[in-house]
């Protein structure tokens, strides 16, 4: 085997306007991740590369999610709808109609009588966002609907319901309760320029325990987005059965995932909360394993602003948890790497970060200008082409 190296220039703009010449043959890009942080610049992607992979946490316990995971025992679906969305060809012929169908939520503020007549509307095809529905995504909409439709609880609440989780959720009790069918499908319909799947198909959730001692389970009450900020730092993460008590439990990652993991052209440990988001994919047996025999570039992207989980968790304590987690000890990650590259903006202030350090765990520091407009947002764009400089 040969080992070829080339010079990074990032960005690279022959490669970029190669990509974006012929995004149907440009790399594959893979991210761990979960949650909307990752979904505008996923909207960028697809115009450079139709190969991106999205791994998403199905371990959600909040939002409109809650309730269909306590109805129907399943996995959460609102971060895989939010990213199919993001990643559907927009030239096609009515997607616009099925993206604001998708997006729509039912009011908080209606009766209950109201609430189930705009369901049925939604379900017989006479709501004002069906009628622009053509044929044949209009007919499988509303048999996913009519299935959810005789299944949900009586005394399901469907106050600021997402029509597209219920629809995902009619497709889930309708093949055999797994996802992965009604996923494929949807993609298909919606022309999605890439490929969005959960790192497992089950229904566990994701439990914490903080520095204080104090354990936490629950995504909605970890993230500190829903309820009130965590206390304390997060010192220990797990996968968990159930809400009502401490009950760690593993998961295989399935073999098409573990494939897709060793096979990308890029990984990428993305922005997004880094515990329930990025960290929780990590936490799947078999997924460090995949991620070692890949040899292509693995990259970390920080957050920007404040994410209230890595409260107490410098920059630099991150990257060491993100080896210890996979390898059990960052200097492995010279021989056996699952982290090559840290990528930065040229002016953000991450805090300290000890270049020398990583160099001695295998790790390379490169900054690029990845900021426009918002102090603590990155620019979509020009991450898109710092990520594709890297392939």
């Amino acid at each position: 085997m040969f080992n070829v190296s080339r010079r990074l220039v990032v960005p690279d703009s022959v490669r970029v306007h190669r990509y974006q010449s012929l995004p149907e043959l440009a790399p594959s890009i893979l991210f761990f991740s979960g949650g909307s942080a990752l979904n505008k610049i996923s909207r960028q992607l697809k115009r450079y590369t139709h190969h991106s992979i999205h791994m998403v946490t199905p371990f959600d316990s909040g939002g409109s999610s809650a309730k269909l995971r306590q109805a129907f025992d399943m996995p959460a679906v609102g971060d895989l709808r939010s990213r199919i969305m993001a990643l559907a060809d927009e030239t096609v012929l009515g997607q616009p109609d099925v993206f604001d169908l998708f997006s729509y939520r039912l009011a908080h503020d209606m009766s209950d009588e109201q609430l189930w007549q705009e369901f049925s509307q939604l379900t017989d095809g006479s709501h004002v966002l069906m009628q622009p529905i053509v044929a044949p995504m209009k007919s499988l909409i509303k048999a996913q609907l009519a299935r959810l439709q005789a299944h949900l609880p009586e005394d399901f609440d469907l106050r600021g319901a997402s029509v597209g989780n219920l629809i995902i959720s009619g497709g889930y009790l309708g093949n055999q309760q797994l996802l992965d069918p009604i996923i494929f499908l949807f993609s298909r319909l919606v022309k999605t320029l890439g490929e969005v799947t959960t790192i497992v198909d089950e229904t566990h959730h994701l439990g914490v325990r903080l520095t204080s001692g104090e354990c936490i389970l629950g995504q909605h009450l970890i993230t500190g987005k829903e309820c009130r900020p965590l206390s304390s730092p997060i010192e220990e993460i797990w996968l968990n059965h159930g809400l009502t008590e401490n009950h760690p439990i593993s998961a295989q990652v399935p073999e098409d995932r573990r494939q897709n993991i060793e096979q990308a052209d890029i990984i990428c440990y993305p922005p997004g909360s880094f515990f329930t988001s990025v960290v929780a994919n990590l936490l799947v047996s078999g997924v460090s394993e995949a991620i070692v025999a890949n040899p292509n570039p693995k990259l970390y992207l920080p957050n920007l602003g404040e994410d209230p989980e890595q409260k107490g968790w410098s920059i630099m304590a991150r990257i060491e948890y993100l080896l210890r987690l996979m390898l059990g000890s960052p200097e492995l990650n010279r021989q056996t790497p699952v982290l090559n590259w840290i990528l930065l903006d040229s002016n953000y202030d991450y805090g300290e970060v000890d270049e020398l350090q990583l160099q001695l765990w295998g790790v390379t520091v490169v900054k690029a200008d990845l900021i426009r407009n918002k102090p603590d947002r990155y620019d979509e764009q020009q991450v898109v082409e710092a990520l594709l400089s890297f392939a």
